[in-house]
């Protein structure tokens, strides 16, 4: 029994997804929780964790909406402005919803590479204790560093790393990624969801050895406490199928033994987000 610990929904309109370019089409559509109820079946999924995909509080309320609505959505990890001076008002309508379980923030779309070490954004992390939030780090490789530094600087915030930080898998390229990751996963307070991979390789050829020496870093670093596994569905269809996202994960773990895999599909998801079944 698996938990996906990471995938999105919309009712799509343009103006909304700035960045769906002409070569994602495939997503250019509304992604609804009946679409991926099938989707889980065949995978033995029997709940899910549901993030953001644009930066609005909008959003955020919908997502709720559609988390009371289907019973299998058991988290919601939304948007706030984290540099709102309205943030504990924001903080506090979301986090009286039992479903709400995280905040993220698009960091790896920003102009700024230091836009996580900000006083302003720094100030809204350290509300999210006070409600009892995680906080997911949507990043690329070069902001490693900086994430290193935000999660020492608030021991007691729990943070997760997204799509293991989108890696240069298509090319290769391992360092200084992996020595960062490894300095990241010595702080206690920080996860990692095995997620997006197949968007960081080759759309089309990928196979599945070329996201091992990856996963064998995450593995080493992490270990089977602190990873969980999330599909990154509806764009991971820009390279692959539910059903494929899930084998690559399957396939690397297999040789763990039973309880070890219990932790990374399902109970550290539920341990991290404190998720109700």
């Amino acid at each position: 029994m698996i938990i996906d610990a990471h995938h999105h929904l919309w009712n799509y309109k343009p103006k909304d997804y700035p960045w769906m370019d002409d070569s994602m089409e495939v997503l250019k559509r509304d992604y609804l929780p009946g679409d991926l109820a099938g989707e889980m079946e065949k995978e033995g999924v029997i709940g899910t964790v549901v993030v953001q995909a644009r930066q609005s509080l909008e959003e955020t309320r919908w997502l709720l909406e559609q988390a009371e609505s289907n019973d299998f959505i058991k988290g919601v990890v939304g948007w706030v402005d984290l540099q709102s001076d309205s943030l504990n008002d924001e903080l506090s309508e979301f986090a009286s919803h039992p479903k709400f379980v995280g905040v993220r923030h698009v960091i790896h779309d920003e102009p700024d590479d230091n836009f996580m070490l900000r006083p302003n954004f720094m100030r809204g992390i350290e509300q999210l204790n006070n409600y009892n939030l995680s906080y997911d780090l949507l990043l690329f490789p070069k902001h490693l560093e900086n994430a290193l530094e935000l999660v020492n600087r608030f021991p007691d915030q729990k943070f997760v790393l997204d799509h293991i930080s989108k890696p240069k898998i298509k090319s290769g390229i391992m360092d200084p990624w992996r020595d960062d990751i490894s300095s990241l996963a010595a702080q206690p307070n920080v996860w990692c969801k095995v997620s997006g991979l197949v968007t960081e390789a080759d759309f089309v050829n990928w196979k599945e050895e070329d996201f091992s020496p990856y996963l064998e870093v995450i593995f080493e670093s992490f270990g089977v406490d602190r990873i969980m596994i999330g599909s990154d569905w509806p764009v991971c269809r820009l390279a692959g199928e539910y059903k494929d996202v899930m084998s690559i994960s399957k396939k690397f773990f297999d040789t763990v033994d039973d309880a070890g895999l219990e932790k990374i599909f399902k109970l550290n998801a539920i341990e991290f987000y404190e998720l109700k079944l």
